[in-house]
């Protein structure tokens, strides 16, 4: 009662946010170029956002990386300054918008990580893209380790960014908590809102905060707020040690919402390498020029893994 109470008493507040901010009626542009996107038909399943950079260019192939982003955000939001380094790397770079963000899929069904996880797998074979190593960062390492666990076949490896395999802090229980009131605030303007968020946070505004608060109205609150919940309940200790496909842990060194230990401790139950990177959660935009680097190597390492794991040909 006192969380709705809370939420109730900054409505007014956000509401004056966005209508300020919606004076002035602008059609956001991303602040770089982005790959080529489309919305692709999955027979059984639905039609899903999808980025794909196709093949490397001069005839370098890395092989196929599926990006899977993090909670609230899109792939745009998560990737949009990882692209272009991850397909110079000679990568085919392919990425989609999970449930209920941005644009994806939208549903009458309650949100559910395995869900996301069954149709991540479907993307790749409805592109004839597999396997391909799957790159998750915070939610989307979560839905990175149900592929690998239940699609093992059109997985060659993972790469689990700023990520963990539970998400039981008492702060982040706190935060699942008052998915409520996050949702009531998310209906009522929410491009209005998440720009006055971003400003918050520290934005200075201009073009790329407007496409940022743009891009991040897209999503349902509905859906943004069960997956809150649902990754509040996610906890794949007793079986991500089981995981056979070649792992690797990016660590954001300086991480205060997934803790280092606890991206750490994913590493130790996978047995994976672990590979860090200076910043905060937001690294990956943030922190580009040393993000991807730290990436890139990830993906070597568990593209090595995978070749000397394949069978050879007679």
């Amino acid at each position: 009662m006192a969380r709705t109470i809370a939420a109730q008493a900054l409505v007014p507040r956000f509401r004056r946010a966005a209508r300020a901010s919606d004076d002035h009626v602008v059609i956001p542009e991303p602040p770089v170029a982005l790959p080529p996107g489309r919305l692709l038909h999955v027979p059984g399943r639905g039609e899903f956002f999808v980025r794909d950079t196709g093949p490397a260019e001069g005839g370098s192939d890395a092989g196929t990386v599926l990006l899977l982003h993090g909670w609230m955000f899109a792939a745009d939001l998560n990737w949009f300054t990882t692209y272009d380094d991850l397909h110079a790397a000679g990568h085919r770079v392919i990425a989609m918008d999970l449930r209920g963000h941005g644009r994806g899929l939208r549903t009458p069904e309650p949100f559910r990580l395995q869900d996301c996880a069954d149709d991540a797998a479907a993307v790749l074979e409805a592109l004839d893209a597999g396997p391909a190593i799957v790159v998750g960062y915070s939610l989307g390492g979560a839905v990175t380790q149900l592929v690998a666990r239940h699609h093992p076949g059109i997985v060659t490896g993972i790469v689990l960014c700023a990520t963990a395999n539970d998400w039981s802090e008492r702060r982040l229980r706190l935060l699942w908590s008052g998915m409520s009131g996050l949702r009531l605030l998310l209906g009522l303007s929410p491009e209005g809102i998440w720009r006055r968020v971003m400003v918050l946070m520290g934005e200075e505004g201009g073009r790329g905060t407007d496409w940022q608060a743009a891009e991040l109205g897209r999503g349902s609150s509905v859906s943004i707020a069960e997956a809150g919940r649902e990754l509040g309940r996610f906890d794949s200790r007793p079986w991500n040690g089981s995981l056979t496909v070649p792992s690797a842990v990016v660590v954001t060194r300086d991480d205060t919402t997934v803790p280092p230990r606890k991206q750490h401790a994913l590493a130790k139950s996978l047995g994976a390498p672990t590979f860090e990177a200076p910043g905060t959660h937001g690294a990956v935009t943030m922190l580009p020029e040393t993000f991807n680097p730290v990436l890139l190597k990830a993906l070597a390492t568990v593209a090595a893994a995978a070749e000397r794991r394949a069978p050879t040909a007679a």
